[in-house]
């Protein structure tokens, strides 16, 4: 003898109320080939049909639908035809409703969409530390934008903190010695941003770092003539390439950062605009 379906039904994509009935079906030793989904039901026209034809295999409903009025129609139609239904996530809601004082989204796909960004910001991340510092110049291309300046301009800190965001950020140095990648010269200007600082500031930070690596403070890498010659290098550069520049000077990495994201927020309108 046949045994009957289960029919799974969703306002999204039906995935969540199908591996609960999974879970519950493999207490009975059963196997999923019992297991029909209707997903996407987002109208309670599209009720009566598929309640019609899981009363005509004798079939159970189980559903995740989130819609209330949809949720509320669904329940009341499969009575009314004596369909058993399990309602998953509408018992949930009220209690969770009554518990927290406040009303659900009733948004389908919600979960989906915080999965999808939970593993946006993972593939940023990886994306900032295989880009990190310059270590491959064709990340440039693949960025959602790019760090440029001297060294200990906060870029790597930053570009974490950016990815966190799930913003694809690399960070390139900036030395008069070191050619710059041509990539740069490819992209458009406003996906990069120049991180400046001021000399009193670099000098005192450089020091400090030579200084913690068991160096005298007073080195080339900390000497003002240097840091002249670095920052003259950066300003040309920045100009040359007429992108954003951002003064990073005695600056928090999370203030930093917010300007950035300010910053973008403001191209991001402006296209909009276009």
């Amino acid at each position: 003898m046949t045994q009957p379906a289960v029919y799974v039904v969703s306002d999204s994509t039906g995935e969540t109320a199908e591996l609960v009935t999974r879970a519950a079906l493999a207490q009975f030793g059963q196997t999923p080939k019992f297991i029909h989904r209707f997903h996407h039901v987002d109208s309670i026209e599209m009720i009566e049909e598929i309640i019609d034809l899981v009363a005509v295999n004798n079939g159970i409903i189980v559903h995740t639908v989130v819609l209330e009025e949809v949720r509320e129609q669904l329940n009341e139609t499969a009575k009314a035809y004596g369909v058993p239904i399990i309602d998953i996530f509408g018992p949930l809601l009220a209690q969770l409703e009554q518990t927290y004082k406040i009303k659900p989204l009733s948004e389908p796909g919600r979960v989906r969409s915080l999965d999808e960004a939970y593993f946006n910001k993972v593939a940023a991340i990886e994306f900032a530390v295989e880009n990190d510092d310059g270590r491959n110049p064709r990340g440039i291309l693949q960025a959602d934008y790019v760090l440029i300046g001297i060294s200990r301009t906060s870029k790597t800190p930053l570009s974490q903190y950016l990815a966190l965001k799930g913003l694809k950020i690399t960070n390139i140095p900036i030395v008069p010695e070191a050619s710059i990648p041509e990539e740069l010269f490819e992209i458009d200007p406003k996906k990069i941003i120049g991180l400046k600082i001021n000399k009193k500031k670099l000098n005192q930070i450089r020091s400090e770092r030579l200084i913690s690596m068991g160096l005298s403070g007073n080195g080339m890498y900390s000497s003002g003539d240097r840091i002249d010659e670095e920052l003259q290098f950066f300003k040309k550069l920045t100009d040359k390439l007429g992108c954003f520049v951002l003064d990073v000077t005695n600056k928090a990495v999370e203030e930093t950062a917010n300007e950035i994201l300010s910053h973008i927020g403001q191209i991001a309108e402006e296209n909009f605009d276009i």
